[in-house]
């Protein structure tokens, strides 16, 4: 079987239970979008699951919850500032080029339901009286469902079981047309997939899946690239790098608070908003470092005004999963915060 990521489905559904085998499916679909590509975010809660993409071009790994955070509301972000530019380009432009509002972007979401909790909690303790109740990350996921294959951003997302309060309502299941399922009760096909009656007996042969597409589904085997783990990681990771040279490149995305609205200009590639000087070497360094060189800073105030301050500077580069930033910046940010009347 085969999608159209830019016609079919831009979204997919992975339901499993443990030893699914939901890890081998979305390397299988990753890798494939990094060697086209496609840049890739990897917003894994248990930390392990696709080490395989660890320290590639055009990867980004979020690990812990903090980082998951941050990377859904960046990409809600983009998604926005893509749909203004598309509505810029107009449809022409765009039927002819759909690569000028970027590269496909591939958002794998591992744990729905446990990953969501987290966010909600790590709202909980980071949250201002100012701030909404509602985490903003949990808030941009909807968002990003909705924004469809247009803004070329594709959701992987894996859950045991997919429920409405993990994916933000029941409404938001309509948005994954392709569904695969493996390992599934009926009362899990009933809830994924209504459209399907006599659900198909399950069966217990490894890599062997259920996948729904049009209201049709097809039990199709999953491609495995090598029978052991460590051979099948190695070759996922070479074919990711293999492809097309678009996806060596580092990812780039505009922090939330900014416009990003201008079309690329035609001769240079950049836009007004991200073009920096040729050959201007700065020191650059994280947030975590920079809060022990600022007095009065803490790493949770510079995370939140990130969020919140549309003139919080945006960053200048990238390590791994943390943003970096020049130096000058988080200190011009220390001397010219807010402070409270004393």
């Amino acid at each position: 079987m085969s999608v159209d990521r830019d016609h079919d489905s831009p979204h997919a559904l992975i339901s499993a239970g443990t030893g699914g085998g939901k890890s081998t499916i979305l390397r299988t679909i990753a890798c494939q979008f990094s060697h086209n590509g496609a840049q890739a975010h990897i917003l894994d809660f248990k930390r392990i699951s696709h080490t395989w993409a660890r320290g590639i071009p055009g990867v980004n790994y979020c690990r812990d919850i903090a980082e998951i955070h941050d990377a859904l509301i960046e990409l809600g972000a983009e998604g926005h500032r893509r749909i203004r530019l598309a509505e810029q380009l107009g449809d022409d432009v765009l039927a002819a080029e759909p690569d000028r509002v970027g590269p496909h972007m591939v958002i794998l979401l591992e744990e729905i339901n446990a990953t969501m909790a987290q966010l909600r909690r790590y709202w909980e303790e980071i949250r201002s009286s100012d701030d909404p109740k509602t985490s903003p990350a949990i808030d941009a996921l909807p968002e990003i469902l909705f924004m469809g294959r247009q803004v070329r951003l594709h959701i992987l997302l894996v859950a045991q079981s997919a429920t409405a309060r993990a994916l933000g309502g029941p409404e938001m299941r309509e948005n994954f047309s392709t569904r695969i399922l493996v390992r599934y009760t009926l009362n899990a096909w009933k809830v994924l997939v209504p459209e399907v009656h006599a659900a198909p007996k399950p069966t217990r042969h490894p890599g062997r899946v259920q996948v729904v597409l049009g209201g049709t589904a097809r039990e199709t085997q999953v491609l495995n690239l090598s029978e052991a783990e460590a051979e099948a990681e190695a070759e996922a990771r070479a074919w990711a790098m293999a492809g097309t040279p678009g996806n060596h490149h580092p990812l780039t995305l505009h922090k939330p608070g900014t416009t990003g609205d201008n079309p690329p200009d035609e001769e240079s590639g950049t836009t007004p908003e991200t073009a920096e000087p040729a050959g201007n070497e700065v020191e650059q360094v994280g947030l975590r470092a920079a809060q022990q060189e600022l007095d009065g800073m803490t790493l949770a105030g510079l995370c939140w005004a990130r969020r919140n301050d549309p003139e919080f500077p945006g960053p200048a580069g990238k390590e791994g999963a943390e943003y970096l930033y020049r130096v000058d910046q988080p200190r011009q940010r220390a001397r010219n915060r807010p402070r409270k009347a004393s």
